[in-house]
């Protein structure tokens, strides 16, 4: 089984930090860095049900609160068992974590392409997802996430394989 958690501590209130939850996989999406990562897409508007996924990933709604919680259940690639959901946890009047958190229980080939190619990228796309919160709920800019060697070789594979162009940003 794997357990993956992302989280950071953001300097503003539970609503504020909720509203970017809210604005997944919307016009104005708040917290998914897409102008650098596939975007996030749905097949309606979020809510349970909802259907979509980013690049080869595929999922589906399973539970939202609003300003609180969204869960998604992986339908692709095959051999991806479980789960990923972003929360929102006052810490206090002004500090707000905002978590992010995948479970999977790996089988096939999803057994090797996750530790070797799906994880780095996911990790990077969650902490970049992480400090775009972060920014947004700031006056002042925040952390920069730096990509990893071998993420950048793992981008620049994808966008070859996907767009056939070989550019990544």
């Amino acid at each position: 089984m794997i357990h993956n958690r992302h989280e950071r501590e953001i300097a503003a209130n539970v609503v504020e930090v909720g509203m970017l939850i809210d604005s997944l996989a919307g016009k104005n999406d708040r917290l998914w860095p897409r102008s650098q990562w596939p975007a996030m897409r749905l097949d309606a508007t979020l809510g349970v049900g909802a259907a979509g996924g980013h690049g080869p990933v595929r999922y589906f709604v399973t539970h939202y609160e609003p300003g609180r919680r969204v869960e998604f259940q992986f339908t692709k690639p095959a051999g991806f068992n479980g789960r990923h959901a972003f929360t929102v946890v006052g810490q206090s009047e002004n500090s707000t974590m905002l978590r992010h958190e995948l479970s999977m229980s790996p089988s096939g080939t999803a057994v090797f392409t996750w530790p070797l190619f799906f994880r780095p990228l996911h990790d990077a796309l969650i902490e970049e997802s992480l400090d775009l919160a972060e920014n947004e709920c700031s006056s002042s800019p925040g952390r920069t996430h730096h990509r990893s060697p071998w993420t950048k070789i793992l981008r620049a594979a994808m966008s070859a394989g996907m767009s056939g162009k070989g550019k990544v940003r």
